[in-house]
């Protein structure tokens, strides 16, 4: 989740600010579930978590990233979810894309290890499973197509990329790139014992207000749709569903899993929506309806990002809890709650942040809800920092014990 950038502008999206905590609940310790997703977000774009900077040898990497393992482990947490494609790379010796110029400083140039290969086995060796996370179509977080490997796939087919909002992105219009990036991915599925693989919440890119990029494409492909928008959906739900099933065909057992920006719908857009009022909403502005996915059990478990605290007026957490918990009911979707530790503590967040025992609280609201399985908390750098103790309070009130990831 490229991950600090959308929040930054999904934050700001927000039509209303308000920085006073509402009432949280009280805090207390739970009962240790049988099984729970205990889970942290290793981010590689743009070095946000690991490597800490391009160029280190290969040794040098590799102590890193096992210390990100094992600081995992001694929390008690049970899941890494890795980013091994952060923009259109790759962190494996794929044959269809270049190494990631955030292992070396060049793309294209071989690390001289497989840091995919070896966190899927140092995981499992410490009893942590290991979600390979990609992000399908974003290339690049610039548009100079000259600063790709000469390789690269968006130089060799230029018509498959599009510049939109000082990026690059792949069209997600076109049959021939999802067909792509499906094989793409996939090729990790295949190489290595993967536990899962992860989305975020990149599909068509965070709207720039009077700026487009698909027009010849919906000319060719948009016909037997209502609208643009319509064909859009479509093209993302095909997305979940192909990639759902090439895992399936691939490597079955591996599950699939999304983590998708926290709103879906606001109410007053939709009634089945959600009590928020939030200026980005999945279904309208990135064309991914996230609902549906859950509802029809296209993918095995859903993380919404509800990187809000309790008693936000634009989007709160805990009426989003309850928005989730209602939809997963009944479906076989797995529901776990994405957690903003990087809020904790940090400069120029509302004063719900500067007090360590603010998510703690989140856990202990969601454990009301039995459809709630699990967290996940963004991210690994946040973790070893814990500027102020949040992980440490939800580590002490909530994971007394190890257990495992449900299934």
């Amino acid at each position: 989740m490229g991950h600090l950038a959308r929040r930054t502008f999904a934050l700001a999206a927000l039509s209303v600010l308000v920085t006073a905590p509402g009432a949280a609940a009280a805090v207390g310790h739970r009962p240790r579930a049988a099984a729970e997703m205990r889970g942290v977000w290793l981010a590689t774009v743009s070095n946000r978590d690991w490597p800490s900077r391009p160029g280190l040898t290969a040794a040098a990497q590799r102590k890193e990233l096992i210390a990100h393992l094992d600081r995992a482990a001694r929390d008690r947490l049970n899941t890494v979810i890795f980013q091994v494609r952060p923009t259109a790379d790759a962190l494996w010796p794929s044959p269809y894309e270049p190494w990631s110029e955030y292992l070396t400083g060049t793309q294209g140039r071989s690390p001289g290890w497989d840091p995919l290969g070896t966190a899927v086995q140092e995981a499992h060796a410490r009893g942590l499973e290991l979600h390979a996370w990609f992000n399908p179509y974003r290339i690049a977080n610039h548009t100079d197509r000259s600063r790709l490997a000469a390789a690269h796939p968006a130089r060799r087919h230029p018509d498959w990329a599009v510049p939109y909002g000082g990026r690059l992105y792949y069209n997600p219009g076109l049959p021939e790139v999802r067909a792509f990036v499906q094989r793409a991915m996939l090729d990790a599925v295949v190489r290595y014992p993967v536990d899962a693989v992860h989305f975020d919440d990149y599909f068509y890119p965070y709207p720039v207000p009077g700026q487009t990029f698909d027009d010849d494409a919906y000319d060719r492909y948009g016909g037997g749709f209502s609208s643009r928008a319509a064909w859009r959906r479509d093209n993302i739900d095909r997305l979940v569903k192909e990639m759902a099933a090439g895992i399936s065909r691939v490597r079955p057992g591996t599950r699939f899993g999304i983590s998708p920006f926290g709103v879906w719908r606001n109410a007053s857009t939709d009634p089945r929506g959600s009590d928020t009022q939030a200026g980005v909403q999945t279904y309208d502005d990135l064309y991914a309806d996230t609902r549906t996915w859950v509802r029809s059990h296209w993918i095995d478990y859903v993380v919404p990002q509800l990187y809000w605290h309790i008693g936000f007026a634009a989007a709160d957490y805990a009426k989003l809890v309850e928005w989730w918990a209602a939809v997963a009911k009944g479906t076989k979707t797995h529901l776990y709650i994405g957690e903003a530790l990087y809020r904790a503590g940090a400069a120029g967040q509302p004063s719900a942040w500067q007090d360590p025992v603010e998510l703690s609280r989140h856990l202990t609201l969601a454990a009301g809800y039995p459809q709630v399985r699990g967290h996940a908390f963004f991210a690994a750098a946040d973790v070893a920092a814990d500027p102020i103790g949040a992980m440490s309070r939800v580590i002490t009130d909530h994971y007394g014990g190890a257990v495992k990831p449900p299934r």
